[in-house]
């Protein structure tokens, strides 16, 4: 399928307020590896840089269809997203999301508002401090968002009612999958829940993640296993994310040198922090450090 972009203007159409939801934009696009994100041709109302991050004015479903990335999201732990991923961003909440660099991502997205879209997400299987959703690679999902931007491509007769029942669709497929997903994960959830505030309170010690396992009551295979299926991530991959972000605030808020802050930070060297950092934030270090000078005079 080709790429496709398309943004909405409602300005003037008065009559599209009494639908309920509006389509504002939606597309595809293939991102390749090594390339910068968002790209160039990104429109200015929804590009971000990824040190700022973004606030969005409207609801937006973005759903990962190749490759992998990192998404992350106000009061929420960096996480891992995976192809069959959705993360359903709501208004006003800062976030930012990239793919890795050595693989891309393929990615469908739909921004929407209007009242009834604010009624289905304010649902409780909905939740804004559970963004990522797991719908897995649904085929079903794919030729809906597919059909969707046929319709809008050429505009058939009545397409705008047409495209709003299709959204509705993508969001049933959305709410089966989020339902699913509490049934399953509901005491897991608890449980790693209150493992993630151990680390948060810990991730500067050391962890040993068998003892942490051992320390409720777990096996270390199933609290693996678990908790990847609940936060995204694996053990290792989120405690990594965790120490990344507290680099990087120490980076852009403190005057600590970069190896001062690779050890506080629980790093064996400089250099290795400073090579997973370039890896896995997109970013120099040292560039980082100088950005930040930079925009201080």
């Amino acid at each position: 399928m080709k790429t496709f972009r398309k943004y909405f203007n409602f300005e003037n159409d008065s009559a599209e307020q009494t639908l309920g939801i509006q389509i504002l934009n939606l597309g595809h696009y293939l991102h390749p590896a090594n390339a910068i994100y968002p790209d160039v041709q990104h429109p200015d109302s929804h590009y971000f840089e990824w040190e700022k991050g973004r606030r969005l004015t409207e609801y937006q479903i973005l759903y990962i269809a190749k490759g992998q990335g990192t998404f992350e999201a106000s009061g929420l732990p960096p996480q891992v997203v995976e192809a069959g991923t959705v993360l359903l961003l709501y208004p006003t909440i800062w976030h930012r999301y990239k793919p890795t660099e050595n693989t891309g991502w393929e990615e469908y997205w739909i921004g929407f508002k209007g009242s009834y879209a604010e009624f289905l997400l304010e649902q409780e299987c909905f939740n804004q401090h559970k963004p990522v959703i797991d719908v897995g690679l649904n085929p079903e999902f794919i030729a809906t968002f597919s059909k969707l931007i046929e319709i809008v491509e050429v505009k058939q007769q009545s397409h705008k009612k047409l495209e709003s029942f299709i959204l509705l669709q993508l969001l049933g497929i959305v709410y089966t999958a989020t339902l699913i997903s509490n049934q399953k994960n509901t005491r897991s959830e608890k449980i790693i829940e209150d493992i993630i505030k151990e680390i948060n309170k810990n991730w500067q010690n050391g962890l040993n993640l068998e003892a942490l396992a051992k320390q409720f009551n777990l096996s270390y295979v199933w609290f693996r296993k678990m908790f990847k299926a609940v936060t995204g991530t694996s053990p290792n991959q989120y405690i990594l994310m965790l120490k990344l972000r507290k680099s990087e605030q120490m980076i852009l808020e403190t005057t600590l040198t970069l190896a001062e802050i690779a050890y506080q930070c629980g790093f064996e060297s400089e250099f290795y922090f400073s090579r997973i950092f370039k890896q896995k934030m997109a970013i120099n270090a040292s560039d980082l450090r100088k950005k930040k000078r930079f925009e201080n005079y």
